[in-house]
């Protein structure tokens, strides 16, 4: 995957400039007696870019107004011999406090304001990631199902309107078990699954959280409700679920990260084809604003909030040295960019 003999072009910012050969790149992260690992991944270039739905970000600014056209975007690109779709569920509706518990309100409200947004609810776009491969098409996570928010559950919709049948993902990876990654997995009735010839992976980790019996301890109080539902999700897969550990390789080319922290057993989805690279990180980095200029701010939903800060301030610091591009699930449709150091801090530049 990331060996020590790819020395890939970064063309999409970096001009023409070669850079010296890429290494398997490890960052410790003691907090709670875990090692977290981190690959070094190259940048997609902006030559690639497919095609794209009217979505975009206002020069200079992030904006709001990308939450209706959100709903259903779909954007390509090409990363080496694959191709990847990012396409739309629609988006939440969270309580503004929820971004940041720990933020002072001042503070939480410029950083709300830079990222175009304010009062005491925001719109959060939810991108899914489809990839495919010589031999597979693969979707990280299912989007929230018809049961989380009217406004999310739009990737059956959004797959239909873009001509691709559920019936040929060959296989679904799950960053984690949220519901807005994991309820779409089956049908209105709770029944069958919404893509039936795949097979499905999940870390280790996150498999052991959800369907142990004392999740309910492990999980903030406000999120007891999830684990009802990402239980019943998991049993109607169970047979067909493959757990892998970060370092492991889920096909040739996609490879599990930890990024743990958002919850027990949170994984990044590394892609690589050829010299090109992206990285799928889930909820690592949740917030267009938040996540890269306060890292240590907290929102509401990590379960180990000391953990998951310091998985966000280990990925900002590579991912600012090595300018690996990264598709976000809650940034910006269609959520790529990559991260920049501005002052003490970072900032997310999303690929136009």
């Amino acid at each position: 995957m990331c060996s020590s003999q790819r020395t890939p072009d970064i063309a999409s910012h970096c001009g023409s400039r070669r850079m010296e050969e890429w290494k398997a790149m490890t960052t410790a992260n003691r907090t709670g007696g875990a090692e977290h690992r981190l690959v070094r991944a190259n940048a997609l270039s902006r030559r690639k870019v497919l095609g794209s739905s009217a979505a975009a970000l206002a020069a200079g600014a992030l904006g709001s107004t990308f939450v209706a056209a959100a709903m259903t975007g779909t954007k390509s690109y090409a990363l080496g011999d694959f191709s990847v779709t990012i396409v739309s569920d629609g988006y939440l509706v969270v309580p503004s406090a929820f971004l940041a518990r720990n933020a002072p309100r001042l503070e939480l409200e410029q950083a709300m304001t830079i990222a175009g947004q304010g009062g005491e609810r925001v719109n959060t776009p939810t991108n899914i990631t489809l990839v495919r491969t010589k031999s597979d098409l693969i979707l990280i996570d299912t989007g929230s199902g018809p049961h989380f928010m009217p406004t999310a559950g739009k990737l059956l919709e959004n797959m239909e309107a873009t001509g691709i049948d559920p019936r040929s993902i060959t296989q679904v990876v799950y960053t984690h078990g949220h519901p807005d990654h994991l309820w779409g997995t089956l049908d209105d009735f709770d029944e069958e699954p919404n893509f039936p010839n795949a097979s499905y992976v999940l870390s280790a980790a996150e498999w052991n959280l959800w369907m142990s019996g004392d999740v309910l301890t492990r999980i903030p109080q406000d999120r007891h409700n999830f684990a009802a539902g990402a239980a019943r999700n998991l049993r109607r897969i169970k047979d067909k679920i493959r757990t892998v550990k970060p370092g492991e390789d889920i096909v040739t080319g996609l490879r599990a990260i930890d990024t743990a922290g958002h919850t027990q057993g949170h994984i990044a989805i590394e892609i690589v084809s050829g010299s090109e690279a992206i990285l799928v990180i889930g909820d690592a980095l949740a917030h267009p604003v938040i996540a890269f200029e306060h890292p240590d701010w907290r929102p509401a939903a990590d379960h180990e909030p000391a953990r998951a800060a310091s998985t966000r301030k280990a990925l900002l610091s590579r991912l600012a040295f090595d300018k690996t591009h990264i598709v976000g699930y809650h940034l910006p449709f269609p959520g790529i960019g990559f991260v920049e150091r501005s002052g003490t801090g970072y900032r997310f530049t999303p690929t136009t």
